[in-house]
């Protein structure tokens, strides 16, 4: 009871010093009450250290903590809540150089303490599953686009089709978020919320909710959302221009120029807390700019604009496919053991060696062994209903022959992938051990170490480069496995020169991102599709440091 009472009190001794420590930055001066809540909740999401991590790595560590198999009205303890956020910020650290880590224990407390400010006022120490997904999905760093949607990938049906009950839901609990940093009375939850939001009588996908979402302007309950996001984007914009009221030599982040003033231009801070000077009034009209364009440049994109006949305004979103596609059931295929694998070699495809020469340079090769398996069984009741084909078809064997043979390439270049990424980490690992001796007495030994410090980073961008190869291989393989498959008795005569390959929408990694984790339907937005994709989908996935490159 006295420790319960004890951490009681150190729970809201943090959370007064996070709302002191908000109060401090004089946030609650911004007239404008959109950009005074974004303001806000970005200070929480970097307070936390939440910037640097991305839905990505929030979806990853849900599945590491088991909620992608859990109902989301499930509830759970407090103390599940923390290992959650273990997991993302224990991971983040070893994601991060050694020398930009993070407090760890900190970052936790902090964010827990946010979390039941938000969502636990009365502190009955219960938290639901949806809960927990919708409040990180929201206030994580990463690109809007990916959020949104993994927001509706848990607030739809499963032919792709919004449910209003989840959305209200949905909003019910994000607006919790500025109301706990003391915005309640401009974007509280209302019953006309959903209302102004969607039409009741209308079928929404996620082509819609996303036209919805990232409109100008947005919902209004939702405002202040795209303009965290965007804040977060300027922050380092700079603009080579003089501030009309403080007349600070140079503006970043937001600039603003007034349309009835000439060359009137203000700062972000001079704009949002209403200052004014000269003829300006603070009821002329203000565009906001998120970049700088010299004169040069804007005469040029007037000229291109005028001399093109199509538009030039992209889209705001790529276009998805409206019904989600639907997992291959593995229930029926049976576990072979590694005397049957080998047993059954000569009648495998060799694509299976290329599976298990990927899967070897991973931390977690007894459960991938598993699924190799199971692949391995599949690919094995393949094979031998194709050894039933009666032998004159010899259409259909030299296909398989022009399939083994570019299958036998592709395991040449994962050798060849497999090498140079040893070799990179080896030269990695030197390269990060400091020096033996005192170097700030040794300029020579100073160069030498600014010299390392640059080849690690050359290093660090060519694996990544050498992932990005490794997953094009496996979407090579996957094409290849839906040729092996239309070679069953049913279609003897199928040809490699008339396959389909999909093509699968992927929204583009953020830079705070590790990896890209696998998904499964109720958590996953992207991957490879197909026989690959489900094969490994219902092993964990664990983050991965920048050297260590498993299958993605």
């Amino acid at each position: 009871m006295i420790e319960d009472r004890g951490r009681s009190g150190d729970i809201m001794a943090e959370r007064r010093q996070l709302f002191a420590e908000m109060r401090a930055q004089e946030l609650d001066s911004i007239r404008l009450s959109t950009y005074r809540t974004a303001c806000k909740l970005r200070f929480v999401q970097k307070k936390c250290n939440l910037h640097l991590v991305d839905i990505w790595n929030v979806i990853e560590a849900f599945r590491e903590n088991g909620l992608n198999t859990m109902d989301l009205n499930t509830e759970f303890t407090v103390a599940r809540l923390e290992a959650i956020l273990s997991t993302i910020f224990y991971q983040l650290n070893k994601r991060m150089p050694t020398t930009h880590q993070i407090n760890v224990e900190q970052s936790i407390s902090l964010l827990l303490n946010f979390l039941l400010a938000a969502y636990d006022p009365e502190g009955l120490g219960k938290m639901s599953v949806f809960v927990v997904k919708m409040a990180l999905a929201t206030i994580c760093g990463g690109k809007i686009l990916d959020k949104l949607r993994y927001i509706f990938s848990q607030i739809s049906d499963p032919g792709g089709i919004m449910v209003y009950s989840q959305f209200d839901q949905f909003l019910r609990e994000v607006l919790k978020l500025p109301m706990t940093v003391f915005e309640g009375p401009s974007f509280g939850y209302t019953e006309q919320s959903t209302r102004t939001c969607f039409a009741q009588q209308k079928k929404v996908s996620l082509n819609t909710f996303l036209d919805t979402m990232m409109s100008d302007p947005p919902p209004q309950c939702l405002v202040w959302l795209p303009l965290m996001h965007r804040l977060a984007n300027v922050e380092n914009v700079f603009h080579p221009v003089e501030c009309s009221y403080c007349h600070s030599e140079s503006i970043m982040g937001f600039r603003y120029r007034c349309q009835q003033c000439h060359n009137y231009q203000l700062c972000q801070d001079c704009f949002w807390r209403g200052h004014a000077s000269g003829s300006h009034s603070n009821q002329h009209q203000m565009k906001e700019y998120t970049s700088w364009k010299s004169p040069a440049k804007k005469l040029s994109n007037a000229l291109s604009k005028s001399l093109s006949c199509a538009s030039s305004r992209e889209p705001l979103h790529p276009m998805f496919p409206d019904m989600p596609e639907k997992p291959l059931n593995l229930a029926h295929i049976v576990y072979l053991t590694a005397v049957n694998m080998l047993m059954t070699d000569d009648c495998l495809p060799s694509s299976l060696h290329l599976l298990i020469s990927l899967l070897e340079s991973s931390s977690h090769q007894e459960e991938e062994h598993s699924l190799i398996a199971r692949y391995a069984s599949r690919l094995a009741s393949d094979a031998a209903a194709a050894q039933r084909v009666p032998n004159d078809i010899s259409f259909s064997l030299d296909a398989n022959k022009q399939q083994r043979q570019l299958i036998a390439e592709l395991e040449s270049k994962n050798r060849e992938i497999l090498q140079e990424i040893q070799r990179l980490r080896v030269q990695h690992e030197q390269a990060s051990q400091p020096p033996t001796c005192t170097s700030q007495q040794n300029p020579t030994l100073l160069a030498e170490l600014r010299l390392l410090r640059q080849r690690k980073d050359e290093l660090e961008q060519r694996m990544s480069a050498l992932q990005e190869s490794r997953r094009e291989l496996m979407v090579q393989l996957e094409q290849l496995m839906l040729l092996l498959k239309t070679q069953g008795p049913g279609s003897p005569r199928s040809s490699p020169s008339h396959t389909v390959s999909r093509s699968i929408p992927m929204p583009t990694q953020s830079e705070s991102a590790g990896t890209t984790p696998t998904h499964t339907p109720q958590d996953s937005l992207m991957g490879v599709g197909g026989d690959v994709q489900e094969a490994f989908a219902q092993g964990n996935t664990h983050t991965h440091t920048p050297l260590q490159l498993g299958v993605q």
